[in-house]
């Protein structure tokens, strides 16, 4: 006759047993939910981090680009003020041509060249003979009405009135030589212009933006000579001459200054991000 069978109670063991093992999972499931959570914040800061590196490049990009087009603009002024200078000196040449009065140009049609056959200055003399000065005139209101023409003078930031020497030394004018006597040669055309023509050619009157004249007066002695050899008077005689040289508003070296230091802190801003 078999006994009883009873429920076994569980024992101490194996009750410990349980807790610990829920007391582990309890803990992994801590330790994941702390690991879900810090892939969270990392991504999060990633992304936010992404977004920022994002916006730096987009600004630096912009600033580039506003930079780039600041120097395309003034590529492009300057580029519009040389070719209306090449197009007024040349219209200048041909007009005085057409009037039989002989004159040259320089290969970037920036300098026109008056010969001493059109002036008569003799060596060592800065007069303009009585001879010669219709002719001075008549190149100072062509001169005039051409750069007034569409106000094209605006365009120019100086036309110098230049004079020049052969290589004979001068001994005059207080002893300042070929220097003074290629800047009176100059001088005396200026006066000739300044006193005789009339009003509405009067190259005086021609202001800058600024308010500063736009003729100017200056002497380079021999030191610029068409004619290197001046063993004849035929070549000596060609350095004796006045140039007109005109030049064209540029960007400033602030205005260039700016536009670097603008490129170069976007393509540094560029880098970074």
């Amino acid at each position: 006759m078999s006994r009883p069978t009873r429920n076994r109670e569980p024992s101490h063991e194996d009750s410990s047993h349980w807790i610990s093992f829920s007391d582990l999972m309890s803990a992994l499931l801590l330790v994941f939910l702390l690991a879900v959570v810090l892939l969270v914040l990392s991504l999060t800061y990633k992304q936010q981090e992404l977004v920022a590196q994002q916006a730096e490049a987009q600004e630096a990009e912009s600033l580039f680009a506003t930079q780039r087009d600041r120097l395309e603009t003034q590529v492009a002024t300057l580029s519009e003020r040389e070719e209306i200078r090449s197009a007024l000196v040349r219209e200048i040449s041909t007009e005085l041509k057409g009037r039989g009065i002989a004159v040259e140009i320089s290969e970037d049609a920036a300098v026109l060249h008056i010969p001493t056959s059109a002036l008569g200055f003799d060596s060592g003399s800065y007069e303009i003979h009585d001879a010669h000065r219709g002719v001075a005139l008549t190149i100072g209101t062509v001169i005039s009405e051409t750069v007034r023409q569409d106000r094209r003078f605006e365009a120019l930031d100086t036309v110098f009135v230049e004079g020049h020497t052969d290589s004979e030394a001068f001994s005059g004018l207080e002893g300042t030589g070929n220097w003074g006597l290629s800047t009176f040669r100059a001088i005396s055309l200026w006066r000739l212009w300044e006193e005789e023509l009339p009003p509405r050619t009067a190259l005086t009157a021609l202001l800058r933006e600024d308010g500063q004249p736009v003729f100017s007066v200056s002497g380079y002695a021999d030191s610029r000579p068409v004619e290197i050899s001046q063993a004849s008077e035929q070549q000596m005689a060609a350095n004796r001459r006045i140039d007109i040289r005109f030049t064209v508003k540029g960007p400033t070296a602030d205005e260039l200054a700016d536009i670097v230091d603008g490129s170069i802190g976007a393509s540094a801003a560029g880098s970074d991000s």
